[in-house]
């Protein structure tokens, strides 16, 4: 079923386009992304289809009895009720028609009624009907719903008789997320809805969202939550729209494939076309060619010529480059606490943390573990309550900041720079920021001006222009339109020196760490992986801990088991385990086999000259080295078991 259709539709602000021949086609269990650059038109679009705002051209197809609900995005819920009371409110006909079933059910036991045998029985029929259609409506289930919906959103049961008045700005948008979730629109159009969601209401949310029985249309800067939920993608740019299926990344590869071979089409034209025109200048003018050469000009003025295609629109362009190299060892934290007052409990404890030059680590854990205060520890701003904090020989600092409070909102944009850098001349300041998209009487705003995403490019060229070798990153890619957040990974990957980071980014994490701590208020662990890896052990540790409980569990039950029972379920078990250890050391014997071949491949002297199959083979025994070093940590993790 069609849900909606836009054709052709225009959107202007004043003389300024905004939008222009935009299609779109929403149809039940779609799950569509809205992508483009801060300030493409995203929310414009999202605004127009949903009513909330006009458009000037084109137009837009509803069926009436399809409904739509928009969270925007910087949508809160304002409220004076409790969560639970508001969350009711969405399921006032259910308690309304619940009071009508319990008056029925008042008057069934009327005496009176009893004797009138007609009456009765209709008053039953009555109570049947009504009580089926409750029931088939979901009238039993909607209490149910409801707790699962503020659970997943981290709403504990203990927060329920909260009044929405006192909730932060974060958790009401939380809230009317929920809200909306509850009333179970046909198109659901969420606008930025992982703000203010930590890692694990994401992996809730992703899973409300593929189980949704509507369609769904996201505007999103989280590649990973648009890869795990969208299946077609919208890509607004230059104020026009083109559709592409497949999730995130494979809309990134169809673009760039489009783009090649738009590319190669045009220069063959552009080719054919030369080689046309000089066959007509040169034998135009001799009589025995000159109607061959009259018959090629009109084929040339026949053709239809391409335009040729256009790559990205302007992109910022920067790398991390460092001073001078750190020693080995750039961090050693040891049994680190911090709480703000010695009678206030600690935020966390127990901390450690040891990182050699060259590692790049993710923090990840809950909101309020304190991640961000973790790097304001080690950066001086705030002191711990016990605990050591040990920086390697050589580590220079550089710090960014989420918050932006180490710009001057007072200064301009050229003076933000040039102030930390006195003795470079304005040219140079000016190609800098430049680099950052920040051109002409850019540069003369003043901070206090700039949008979230412009702040975060501003912190980020003082950043590169450090040149520190250990970067400390606080939700670096908040603000970044999706194109920004590529070329800072790219610079990052490309970084020679050590990075600690805090990020909700999942595509982020798994793009940069090759290491992975997640924080705990009273521990830490150490995933030595990507986020994807960190994933894959954290759901084997809840299976194991699943396996422990049942078999806590069954021990409990069947005490009267036979030792004989007990001992076959362990050997299974042991044997299960063996059996793994084996396929282990056999696939590890195998890939250091490929080990050796490839290194003495790299030894030859005509594929060592050879610099593509070089690289090649080296990125393959990086590859092998890896795959080597996780199963052995498998296999270590088999023998302590």
């Amino acid at each position: 079923m069609i849900y909606l259709q836009v054709n052709n539709l225009t959107k202007r602000y004043g003389a300024e386009l905004i939008l222009s021949n935009i299609k779109l086609e929403i149809k039940q269990h779609d799950r569509i992304a809205i992508v483009g650059r801060n300030g493409a038109g995203k929310s414009t679009l999202l605004n127009i289809i949903s009513g909330q705002l006009s458009y000037d051209d084109g137009e837009i197809h509803k069926p009436k009895d399809v409904t739509m609900g928009y969270l925007a995005q910087h949508t809160g819920l304002d409220s004076t009720e409790t969560i639970w009371d508001e969350m009711l409110k969405i399921f006032d006909h259910f308690i309304k028609e619940e009071k009508n079933l319990r008056q029925l059910e008042q008057k069934m036991g009327d005496p009176d009624l009893l004797q009138d045998q007609e009456k009765y029985e209709q008053l039953l029929s009555n109570y049947d009907q009504k009580q089926e259609a409750f029931k088939t409506a979901g009238g039993y289930q909607y209490e149910a719903e409801i707790k699962a919906v503020l659970n997943g959103l981290d709403f504990p049961e203990s927060m329920w008789q909260t009044s929405i008045a006192t909730l932060s700005g974060g958790q009401k948008t939380r809230l009317a997320l929920g809200k909306l979730l509850l009333t179970k629109p046909d198109v659901l159009i969420l606008d930025e809805p992982t703000n203010h969601l930590d890692i694990q209401t994401l992996t809730w949310l992703e899973n409300y969202i593929n189980n949704y029985n509507g369609a769904v249309v996201i505007v999103s800067h989280d590649r990973y939550f648009l890869d795990k939920t969208i299946n077609i993608v919208y890509e607004i740019s230059r104020h026009e729209s083109t559709k592409y299926h497949g999730n995130y990344s494979k809309y990134l590869d169809q673009k760039a494939a489009n783009y090649e071979r738009e590319l190669k089409q045009y220069e063959k034209q552009q080719t054919e076309i030369k080689r046309m025109e000089d066959f007509i200048q040169k034998n135009l003018v001799r009589a025995s060619t000159t109607k061959r050469a009259q018959s090629r000009r009109k084929q040339l003025e026949k053709m239809e010529v391409m335009d040729k295609p256009l790559g990205d629109e302007g992109s910022a362009r920067f790398s991390f480059s460092i001073e001078r190299r750190s020693g080995n060892d750039v961090l050693k934290i040891n049994d680190l606490a911090f709480r703000y007052e010695s009678s206030d409990p600690f935020i966390f404890s127990n901390l450690n943390i040891n990182l050699s030059r060259g590692e790049s680590m993710a923090l990840v854990g809950p909101n309020g573990v304190g991640k961000s205060t973790l790097l304001k520890n080690i950066i001086g701003q705030l002191d711990p309550a016990k605990g050591t904090i040990q920086l390697g020989a050589n580590v220079q600092i550089g710090y960014y900041d989420q918050e932006q409070t180490l710009l001057h909102d007072k200064k301009t944009v050229l003076n933000e720079l040039w102030d930390e850098y006195p003795l470079m001349n304005e040219k140079d300041i000016r190609t800098v920021l430049g680099n950052f998209l920040f051109s002409g009487d850019d540069v003369l705003r003043p901070v206090s001006a700039l949008s979230g995403g412009e702040k975060a490019r501003l912190a980020l060229a003082k950043l590169m222009m450090e040149k520190a070798n250990f970067l400390l990153l606080d939700e670096p890619t908040n603000h970044l339109d999706l194109d920004s957040k590529e070329i800072l990974e790219a610079a990052l990957i490309d970084y020679p020196g050590t990075i600690l980071f805090v990020s909700h980014d999942r595509y982020f994490i798994n793009k940069l760490a090759t290491q992975v701590l997640e924080m705990q208020a009273n521990q830490t662990t150490v995933y030595l992986g990507d986020y994807d890896y960190y994933l894959e052990k954290k759901q084997e540790e809840a299976q194991i801990k699943e396996l422990q409980i049942d078999q806590s569990v069954k021990e409990t039950k069947q005490q009267t088991k036979s030792d004989f029972e007990k001992e076959k379920e362990l050997k299974k078990a042991e044997r299960k385990k063996q059996r793994r250890i084996e396929e282990i050391e056999l696939r590890v014997e195998q890939l250091e086999e490929e080990l050796s071949e490839i290194e003495e491949l790299l030894c030859a002297p005509d594929i060592y000259q050879d610099h593509e199959k070089s690289l090649e083979l080296t990125e393959k025994s990086d590859q092998i080295k890896s795959t080597t070093e996780k199963l052995m940590e498998e296999w270590e993790k088999l023998h302590e078991d």
